[in-house]
């Protein structure tokens, strides 16, 4: 039992050393992956361009029900912008796939004579009309690499229309194929540099641009801004491989407003859909988490033909379709940094502070069983502070040199035997003779403390150290 202790410190002390070494070479390489359990909710409003409040009505959007009117409107409204994001199938240890459900609603809008209305929303699988709440709405799929983040093209598609009951999704989705941004998250360890970006509007990867550092909610993070060019839509086709519905729009030109030279109320004018955006993330560098967001987003009408040979007026025309400035909630960038701020905490117990606190503490263990040990081998190897047998312990008789006999073991020699013994020791050891000294044993008498009158004496036996030459003297002189 006693060796078990004294190995406890040891092993214990081994298997902390042992740990602070494991966790940051096998545990935290587990943790820097694409969890399997992500959700993410966003949600982001409409704010004024300028950074102004109050403005109740910040965007502009395209009257739909005005296509079966006499003229276009264009309305002022207040929109709301919802994406959950979540992990399903395929999904492994090596790749994750992300649903990304994205919406945009109207709250409520002004029309030009200032008539305010909150439009309502039909419930899904009901037929919607052009008053509808519900602006657009798409679901993206991406299987990414959980290392580094990226699409690995396993899956990789939006659908832009609601399945009906029965009808795989797959069938009314669009592949994209050749996606390499980031989207709903960035890889760990981001850096001051571009990145590429996927553009789910435009359906292209654009650059990001590194340019600043920013404290949200005691949270550092890094901005990144990228410019999505102007691109028609028309040209994005959908699961029928036809223009989308909404991005090409052929009606006359006194519809569309337009007057002027080489231009009659009658004619009949083909605009296509196209969108430009400037886009803000804010991701916090150790996890690539994504904690702020804000995009401007623009969308409107225009002619394809920008020749010469189409008339200045058209060929100068532009009509808002969507035009807006969407900023996350400040309870969607609360949640966000607060999730990367406990993802940072893990990396940094993993990676720093327990295998710190094992290893300190597997270090102290070590050198608690390098004492004991120490002090174990040295009471075995003759401390004088430990218990050791006398010597001739088998004989009671006998004891140190230095101390008394015992009481019990006293003899009275005769005067002749202790005078021959005296005369023995102050002759020395002649030649030839026998020196007493080189005797195992010898008598030294003793005079008792009780009775000092007495002739007789005790005498003691012991053992003289060899070579002992201070010793042999103090016997020679003691006989004389």
């Amino acid at each position: 039992m006693r060796r078990f202790w004294l190995a406890l410190p040891a092993f214990l002390g081994a298997a902390c050393i042992a740990a602070a070494i494991a966790i940051p070479l096998f545990l935290v390489p587990q943790l820097r992956v694409v969890p399997l359990d992500l959700d993410i909710t966003s949600v982001a409003t409409t704010v004024p361009e300028d950074g102004s409040t109050g403005d109740r009505y910040p965007a502009r959007i395209f009257d739909r029900c005005s296509v079966s009117e006499r003229k276009a409107e264009v309305f002022d409204a207040n929109l709301t912008q919802q994406r959950r994001s979540v992990i399903v199938d395929p999904s492994d240890r090596r790749q994750a796939t992300l649903q990304s459900a994205q919406t945009v609603e109207i709250d409520r809008y002004r029309t030009a004579d200032g008539t305010e209305t909150d439009p309502t929303m039909a419930p899904v699988d009901a037929d919607r009309k052009c008053s509808d709440g519900l602006l657009t709405a798409n679901i993206d799929r991406v299987s990414v690499n959980r290392k580094s983040s990226v699409p690995n093209g396993t899956v990789s598609s939006l659908q832009l229309e609601a399945a009906p009951e029965g009808v795989d999704p797959k069938d009314v989705s669009v592949d994209l194929p050749d996606r390499k941004g980031f989207q709903y998250k960035f890889g760990f360890d981001v850096q001051k540099r571009s990145y590429l970006y996927y553009d789910t509007n435009t359906r292209q990867d654009i650059p990001v641009n590194f340019v600043g550092e920013k404290t949200i909610n005691g949270l550092k993070t890094y901005e990144f801004v990228g410019e999505v060019p102007e691109t028609d839509v028309s040209g994005l086709p959908n699961a029928q491989g036809e223009a989308a519905l909404g991005t090409m729009l052929t009606m006359p030109a006194s519809w569309w407003g337009i007057s002027g030279r080489g231009v009659r109320p009658n004619d009949k004018i083909t605009m296509h859909r196209y969108a430009t955006a400037t886009r803000h993330v804010f991701v916090e560098p150790q996890t690539g988490t994504i904690v702020d967001g804000l995009e401007d987003q623009h969308q409107y009408f225009r002619s394809p033909d920008q020749s010469s040979d189409t008339p200045a007026p058209v060929r100068d025309f532009r009509m808002d379709v969507l035009k807006a400035r969407f900023k996350w909630s400040d309870e969607t960038v609360s949640y966000q940094t607060s999730r990367a701020d406990d993802y940072v905490g893990q990396l940094r117990l993993g990676s720093f502070w327990l295998p710190l606190i094992l290893g300190i503490v597997g270090v102290l263990l070590l050198a608690l069983w390098g004492f004991l040990f120490w002090r174990n081998r040295r009471k075995g190897d003759g401390d004088p502070d430990g218990d050791q047998t006398p010597p001739n312990a088998d004989d009671p008789g006998t004891g140190s040199w230095l101390d008394g006999a015992p009481h019990g073991d006293q003899t009275a020699p005769t005067a002749a035997a202790g005078t021959a013994a005296a005369a023995g020791a102050g002759a020395g050891a002649p030649s030839g003779g026998v020196d007493p000294w080189d005797r195992p044993t010898e008598q030294i008498p003793v005079v008792q403390p009780d009775n000092p009158a007495a002739d007789n004496t005790t005498t003691q036996s012991f053992t003289p150290p060899p070579g002992d030459d201070d010793t042999k003297q103090f016997r020679h002189r003691s006989t004389e």
